[in-house]
């Protein structure tokens, strides 16, 4: 016969009648069932699982709502800009009527048709399929992520700030040049990416991340420069500071949480490339 234990369990310090032999990993104050929480590492009481202030804690539903959350702009901007391209062979007077009224020629640009600095965007050249090709992959592989990630319509703002602002920095740096496609707000994505993994180099998946981007926007810089590329390194540029000066300031505290003020900074900074480009 087996002796029997007399001692006494402890009680949860937030129901002194309720014994329990669970305890908290971090301050070892000992929780019932009702009030233990699972955390990472081990399991906590409930003051020491409360999220720090200033800091933000997801869970698994905040996970599935990002990951199911549709990119529905990504797509509808993917969409236009393979129909117009597709325009260009099935109905050429049509194309040819759209690019002269939505490429961005300078001199008109300086005559006062900035909506060409938006519109030039959406087009590209029919003779040059891996133009297009690149500028769609692109959007496919960034967008829709980092749509999920900071909402419909903050990524819109971006992309309307990073097109402009690609744009706007072809105007004042080739005053007679003519240009279209979409790749300066295709750089802004690359720009909030850099920005992104940047901010997270010190982990191996952010260090990864940021070679990579690296690497692209390196060979992207080097064609722009090389023989027998036509490619507008000036929107490239321009695209790429507005895309990584908007990531750089959603990453503030105050804006993690709030998708209108997102919104609000990447239409700023649309503001302001719109705004140099009819001041210059």
């Amino acid at each position: 016969m087996d002796p029997v234990s007399t001692e006494r369990l402890q009680t949860c310090y937030r129901h002194p009648d309720r014994e329990t032999r669970l305890s908290c990993s971090n301050c070892e104050r000992p929780v019932c069932i009702d009030c233990v929480r699972t955390a990472s590492v081990g399991q906590k009481c409930p003051e020491c699982s409360a999220p720090v202030p200033g800091t933000r804690t997801l869970d698994m539903n905040d996970v599935r709502r990002r990951q199911t959350r549709t990119a529905i702009v990504s797509y509808t901007i993917l969409a236009v800009c393979v129909a117009i391209f597709v325009i260009g062979f099935v109905a050429p007077p049509l194309s040819n009527l759209l690019l002269f009224y939505g490429v961005q020629a300078n001199e008109l640009v300086a005559d006062g048709q900035w909506w060409r600095l938006l519109t030039a965007a959406f087009f590209h050249d029919p003779s040059n399929i891996v133009h297009i090709a690149f500028n769609m992959w692109a959007l496919y592989i960034f967008g829709p992520q980092l749509e999920r990630e900071v909402g419909s319509a903050a990524f819109l703002a971006l992309y309307v700030a990073a097109a402009l602002g690609g744009g706007a920095a072809f105007y004042l740096l080739a005053p007679q040049g003519v240009a279209v496609g979409a790749s300066g707000a295709i750089f802004g994505l690359f720009g909030a990416w850099l920005a992104a993994s940047y901010r997270r180099r010190r982990t191996a998946a952010g260090a990864a991340s940021l070679r990579q981007l690296l690497v692209l926007l390196g060979i992207n810089m080097a064609l722009a420069f090389a023989p027998g590329f036509n490619i507008a390194w000036q929107a490239h540029a321009g695209g790429l500071v507005a895309g990584f000066v908007i990531a750089i300031a959603w990453s503030a505290p105050q804006l993690q949480d709030s998708a209108a003020r997102r919104t609000a900074v990447a239409a700023a900074v649309a503001a302001v490339a719109l705004a140099a480009a009819l001041l210059g």
